[in-house]
């Protein structure tokens, strides 16, 4: 049987000092809902990341964490993995403010492009290992 990921992860709210996850109940429904809706992309890297098939590492998909949801995140490592659509485009400065953010709080953050993961998963997949082994 395999053990729960006894890590929890923790994120203080913007603008807040609070070192909790908060989540709404609202964004708690849409974490369930992305979870079973993955894009192509995201279901084709969390069959290489779930049950602990990435050196032990135990991810979680579509993770809600304070008012946002994270693609995949292995708590233990404190590493946030997001594979971005097209529309992250339009979003740069968004995206770079939320990785601010969780930097800030100690998480690393790396992000793909749905064409990394689409074309050559072996790379997206070798540097997830090599975040895991880099403290």
């Amino acid at each position: 049987m395999a053990r729960k990921d006894t890590a929890s992860c923790r994120i203080p709210m913007m603008g807040s000092s609070m070192r909790y996850r908060r989540t709404s109940p609202e964004i708690e429904r849409v974490a369930r809902s992305m979870r079973a809706s993955l894009t192509p992309s995201e279901r084709r890297l969390w069959s290489c990341l779930k049950s602990g098939r990435l050196g032990g590492a135990r991810f979680r998909a579509q993770h809600p964490l304070g008012q946002v949801v994270l693609d995949f995140v292995c708590c233990s490592a404190k590493l946030v993995v997001e594979v971005d659509g097209p529309y992250h485009a339009q979003q740069r400065a968004r995206d770079r403010e939320r990785d601010r953010h969780l930097e800030a709080a100690g998480y690393r953050v790396l992000r793909f492009t749905n064409a990394d993961v689409d074309n050559d998963l072996a790379m997206v997949v070798g540097s997830i290992r090599r975040a895991l082994q880099t403290p």
